[in-house]
């Protein structure tokens, strides 16, 4: 858990200890500027391969989990079970929570199932969890089987929700407390629980039913005099979120209203679990950088070190798909062939004229796709904001369409096609600010995601309609280009 990611030690007595003065440079190097810190994260790999089990336990505990997990990435398997048979069951728990997915499953599967019951009992359960919903069915069933009675329910009970929900993410380690409690037995039940939760700053209040009803605040609890209860100092305002609802909008909930732990709850009102901040921002992060690689036709399951296999079955649908919109723009230059052979000027303007729109079109769809993310848009509430679009697109393409058109009828001597390239860029950047309005919006409304398939419809707008209406104004007034 993050409250085990301990930071480096300034004091010069905890630096002391059982470690000799090489790992003291390593920590040096550790805690020194940015030149250093790829020296340091080779120092590191090496200590952790050799140092003896006394001094390995002292490096772990003045490192932070998360770079002893990043380290460990570089490891065989047989160095990962050499490791773990250097460290005790609680430092094997900090550092595999910090692990990501891949290295946790070739982690926990080179474990016997009784070093990891050992390792989990210094784990939360909605860690736990996660670790389990990855693992083979028949290793997760003997698991389940060597947990204690009411943590086999808790993890059972996690287990069932969506990875991408809010029960998937939720943990079950919090402080709920009855609000009948004074404060005198308010506070003694907290510091008998603290030690097994994640947060204490919120108590979550529950009513003779279970319900939950309120929040109070630490600092509230501990500034009320002794006689009052948790009914009379709770801020029964809350929000609150169901285990099945989508992560990203938990993430808009906690963001929106500055929570710091989101309750959740089932259809009667019952507390199931609390989603705290570390998991907030961990979604966000993962959420946005999906959303950007789905914008430029990756996958998120692909990765830097992904097989070429792996790869090209990522890439390659993608690929075939903007072939096909390719060749529409394609066919739209084939209709006007013989225009193009008359004035071969207009083939070397028309990247612009399409450029130019996908450019305008991108900007809008970003900040549409923005918007719907925070949840400040639909299609049904704000579609008269095309006209907006519409108008920015008339200003820009003018503009746009000035410069252009001075600078080809200059290049070529033709101010008739300097207008029509004016029109042209009008036309397009207006197609291209309403597309990119529109798609996110119409896809999101049907259930589609729009940072997957909005750029694709964007670039097939602004290439088929880019080309037929510049064109097309050429078609019409070629007589003038001759």
């Amino acid at each position: 858990m993050d409250n085990y990611d301990v930071g480096f030690s300034s004091s010069e007595d905890e630096q002391t200890g059982l470690l000799d003065p090489a790992y003291m440079e390593l920590i040096d190097a550790i805690t020194a500027d940015e030149d250093q810190l790829e020296q340091a994260e080779i120092d590191l790999k090496n200590v952790l391969l050799n140092a003896p089990q006394d001094e390995l336990n002292e490096v772990i505990e003045s490192a932070y989990a998360i770079d002893i997990a990043i380290a460990l990435e570089e490891f065989t398997d047989e160095e990962l079970l050499d490791f773990s048979k250097r460290i005790d069951h609680k430092h094997t728990a900090w550092i595999l929570e910090q692990m990501d997915e891949d290295l946790q499953q070739r982690f926990v599967a080179l474990l016997s199932y009784k070093d990891l019951i050992n390792i989990f009992s210094h784990m939360s359960n909605d860690d736990i969890a996660d670790i389990l919903g990855q693992m083979p069915i028949n290793r997760r069933k003997t698991l389940m089987k060597m947990f204690k009675s009411k943590d086999n329910i808790e993890i059972q009970s996690l287990l069932l929700y969506g990875e991408d929900t809010a029960g998937g993410i939720m943990t079950t380690e919090y402080i709920a407390l009855s609000s009948s409690l004074n404060m005198s037995r308010a506070l003694k039940k907290i510091a008998e629980i603290a030690p097994k939760t994640e947060i204490i700053e919120t108590i979550f209040v529950l009513n003779e039913k279970k319900e939950l009803v309120g929040t109070a605040d630490l600092r509230d609890i501990f500034t009320a005099s002794e006689d009052s209860t948790l009914a009379d100092i709770m801020d029964d305002n809350i929000i609150t979120v169901t285990p099945d609802m989508d992560q990203e909008e938990v993430s808009h909930i906690a963001s929106k209203y500055d929570l710091k732990a989101v309750p959740v709850v089932n259809r009667k009102g019952a507390l199931l679990g609390i989603i705290t901040v570390d998991d907030i921002i961990d979604v966000l992060f993962e959420e946005q950088t999906e959303d950007i690689l789905k914008m430029g036709g990756a996958s998120a399951e692909e990765g830097i070190d992904s097989t070429i296999g792996e790869s090209v079955k990522f890439r390659l649908p993608w690929l075939v798909v903007n072939l096909g919109t390719a060749f529409l723009a394609s066919f739209t230059v084939a209709a006007f062939e013989d225009t193009i052979a008359q004035v071969v000027a207009l083939a070397a303007v028309m990247p612009i004229i399409t450029g130019m729109g996908g450019n305008a079109g991108s900007q809008t769809m970003s900040i549409t796709l923005r918007s719907i993310t925070l949840g400040e848009i639909s299609l049904k509430d704000d579609w008269p904001l095309v006209l907006k679009q519409i108008c920015i697109g008339m200003i820009d393409g003018a503009a746009i369409g000035i410069i252009t058109g001075l600078i080809i009828s200059i290049k070529y001597g033709n101010a008739f096609l300097g207008l029509i390239i004016l029109a042209s860029m009008i036309i397009n950047i207006i197609v291209g600010g309403t597309f990119g309005f529109f798609v996110p919006l119409v896809l999101k409304s049907l259930n589609v995601d729009p940072a997957l398939a909005s750029s694709i419809f964007l670039t097939t707008a602004t290439d088929v309609l880019g080309f037929f209406a510049f064109l097309g104004l050429a078609n019409i007034f070629l007589p003038l280009l001759v």
